[in-house]
């Protein structure tokens, strides 16, 4: 595997397993009140717009953990519909 895909790799392992810490206290906290919806709301419309990107390119990093990120992003945003 080239270094610069391992690079990428690891980038978004790290940058989209930030959004695990949020989802996880939402779900143990059944609360959501001081989550910004407009703040994920922006992220999914930059993740999908990255996931085109990555698909246009063939990049797998960019659609592999972007695809992740914006699961993450919908499913926060949903959590906050229900707990909000």
């Amino acid at each position: 595997m080239d270094s610069i895909v391992l690079i990428g790799l690891m980038a978004g392992a790290l940058t989209t397993s930030s959004c695990v810490p949020q989802a996880t206290r939402i779900i143990k906290t059944r609360s959501a009140k001081d989550v910004s919806a407009l703040f994920f709301a922006l992220m999914a419309a930059g993740m999908c717009l990255w996931l085109v990107y990555g698909l246009a390119r063939a990049d797998v990093a960019i659609v592999l953990w972007n695809a992740i990120s914006l699961a993450f992003c919908v499913l926060i945003l949903a959590l906050k519909k229900v707990y909000g």
